[in-house]
């Protein structure tokens, strides 16, 4: 059995999806930095880092990132867990500032991105490791993401691993818009993938850094995808290793159906497109984006959830805001269109979803 927190996960399933592709001697395993950003996540911290710590993985640091936390997240690590290195954010700088002010102060050959809401399993960081090591021209990583509360099912941030519509919507193995599916091993084994969560996220730091990490402007939600999609423009790929496994909360900052979360799913949406699409592309696909973001406000509106619908129509106005002061941040050093990208699906998903009914990855694609 293995144990996470205090739920027991039958080990047949588990054991077998932690199998490791091989077991790197512990004198030649690259460093790696595991970094927590925390922001008031105490409850968080209390029961997850627990279970980090037992990590079996030996070249490895803990680092907890905080964000100017105001509850007793920096005393609770300082008294219990005095072998984790705390770098104090002066400000709360949102997930993407957050993360880049931190990670320039840490030093391993990988970085791991790991919300504080995530239980790990024992033996989770060895396959990616190992993968990341046998091919150098994968970047960036992910586990298989479960659910916590629901521990068959696959977890909405990343599930196994992130694809992309040509119109700029996520979705991901095991998980489409709402729509959770439960993990039969359908979708085991190592694969590329367009978009790596940043729920659990291994890369490598040099290309962190070459990158700039992440755009401080999106300050959190769909920064991963830019991310990554960068990535790949510069010859990179971003793979998912399933015999990797972790346990997803959820939603432990910005809840579901926060207004502020809507406006930033779309804000940052239309400025990834912007960013990362060829100048020949981006008025197209933008001009299509807002008339579906449009139809978008319907169902909202029909059963009178005005707040979001107003998040929508500001994420608009920030969107041209971000348009006058920072255009030049448009890519137009590259002619790689969405469709000669690793992970991109040539279909409009929310077509495929809501008008045919197709409610999986396996078939829509």
């Amino acid at each position: 059995m293995v144990n996470i927190g205090k739920r027991i996960y039958a080990s047949k399933k588990t054991t077998q999806n932690t199998k490791l592709l091989c077991i790197l001697h512990p004198m030649n395993q690259p460093s790696v930095a595991v970094v927590l950003l925390n922001y008031n996540g105490l409850k968080w911290l209390q029961q997850f880092v627990p279970i980090l710590v037992q990590s079996t993985y030996t070249n490895l640091q803990i680092i907890v990132a905080d964000n100017a936390s105001t509850d007793a997240s920096v005393a609770y690590l300082q008294t219990t867990q005095p072998q984790i290195k705390i770098i104090s954010n002066p400000t709360n700088q949102g997930f993407a500032q957050g993360y880049n002010t931190a990670l320039l102060q840490v030093q391993a050959q990988y970085y791991v991105l790991l919300n504080t809401d995530v239980a790990v399993t024992p033996n989770w960081l060895q396959p990616i490791i190992q993968l990341m090591e046998s091919d150098l021209t994968i970047g960036a990583c992910q586990p298989k993401i479960l659910s916590y509360a629901q521990p068959t099912h696959f977890e909405y941030a990343g599930a196994c691993g992130g694809y992309i519509d040509y119109l700029g919507y996520p979705l991901a193995k095991g998980r489409v818009f709402n729509t959770l599916e439960k993990d039969a091993g359908q979708y085991n084994g190592n694969h590329p993938v367009f978009w790596a969560s940043g729920a659990a996220l291994v890369v490598r730091s040099n290309l962190y850094i070459q990158l700039g990490g992440f755009d401080d402007y999106f300050f959190a939600h769909q920064e991963e995808i830019d991310f990554c999609w960068r990535l790949q423009l510069l010859g990179h790929k971003v793979y998912c290793c399933s015999s990797s496994v972790v346990y997803h909360v959820g939603g432990g900052t910005l809840q579901a159906g926060s207004p502020t979360k809507t406006m930033l799913n779309f804000r940052n949406n239309l400025i990834m497109l912007h960013k990362n699409l060829p100048a020949v592309d981006v008025k197209k696909i933008i001009i299509i984006r807002y008339w579906l973001n449009k139809i978008a406000l319907i169902p909202l509106l029909l059963k009178g959830d005005i707040t979001n619908a107003k998040a929508i129509l500001q994420a608009h106005k920030q969107y041209k805001i971000w348009v006058t002061t920072h255009a030049a941040q448009q890519n137009t050093s590259h002619n790689k269109t969405m469709n000669t990208l690793i992970g991109v699906v040539n279909k409009s998903i929310v077509m495929q979803y809501f008008i045919l009914r197709k409610k999986t990855y396996t078939q829509i694609v």
